[in-house]
């Protein structure tokens, strides 16, 4: 087994309707870096999802990088889910 690929890893995106043209990677690291990426955003309410592949597509893009179109559709689906989470938690 490949030990790099069984290290945690996380990255953040950020994405301003009217600023962003798309998505961006505002952190992303590896192990400790990653844990705390984690920590934070749990710590903020903003969702988590695991996606192996995804990750590993944009672990490779530079810090403040729009995601390339190809990544769209996924990115797109995962936004979707945070946006409905964030409804349910104002609905009383």
């Amino acid at each position: 087994m490949d030990k790099q690929k069984t290290h945690k890893k996380a990255v953040a995106l950020r994405y301003l309707p009217g600023e962003d043209n798309a998505p961006k990677v505002i952190a992303k690291g590896r192990r400790k870096a990653a844990q705390k990426i984690i920590e934070m955003a749990k710590s903020h309410g903003i969702p988590i999802t695991e996606d192996p592949d995804l990750v590993e597509s944009l672990v490779a893009l530079d810090w403040y990088q729009e995601i390339p179109p190809e990544l769209y559709r996924v990115v797109a689906e995962i936004l979707a889910f945070a946006y409905d989470l964030n409804k349910e938690a104002e609905t009383p």
